[in-house]
């Protein structure tokens, strides 16, 4: 009967964590193959005036990579937390070449699977972005697969409940070494 009470109250803090966020903004939703959600992705990225924070799973989409390379040189603090693992076992992933172009990498090592797929930008101007879904940051994702995309903007507390989570993965994750750590 504790255990059930501790686990009880257990689930009662998770869910005061996790309160309804007021609707704000415009929310746009693309499917693909049919939508164009990397040009849609692409026009946020461009619109980026101070910081791109990027969570992803798989990275190898050489548009989004030219994107956020584009953002860096015009002085937008870009960020990235990637998945080891499918970093480690993907032979086209541009993670590297994004870290040789000066953007800071961190590896997620504490989950089995650090499977965001999350773009945040400006996310702490009166404008955020907020980008997710199921959609990965590849050309597979646009062209091969059956994907969703969604792009909020203009939701101040949603922006920072994804940025506070990106942070607290960020706080659990290693910096990108030359070489991978074991």
């Amino acid at each position: 009967m504790r255990r059930f009470a501790v686990l009880l109250l257990a689930l009662c803090s998770l869910a005061a964590t996790a309160a309804p966020l007021p609707a704000r903004g415009t929310v746009e939703v693309l499917f693909t193959p049919w939508d164009d959600a990397e040009g849609a992705l692409l026009a946020a990225m461009a619109q980026a005036r101070r910081t791109i924070h990027v969570q992803a799973y798989v990275f190898t989409s050489r548009n989004i990579a030219r994107a956020l390379e584009d953002a860096h040189r015009r002085g937008v603090r870009v960020a990235m937390l990637v998945d080891l693992e499918q970093t480690q076992r993907n032979e086209r992933s541009l993670v590297h070449r994004l870290h040789d172009a000066g953007i800071p990498v961190w590896f997620e090592v504490r989950h089995a699977s650090a499977h965001n797929k999350i773009m945040l930008i400006d996310a702490e101007g009166g404008a955020p972005v907020v980008v997710t879904g199921s959609y990965n940051f590849t050309y597979s994702a646009q062209a091969r697969n059956a994907e969703n995309l969604v792009i909020m903007r203009g939701n101040e507390p949603l922006a920072r409940r994804y940025l506070d989570n990106w942070r607290r993965h960020h706080d659990e994750a290693v910096p990108y070494l030359e070489k991978f750590p074991s």
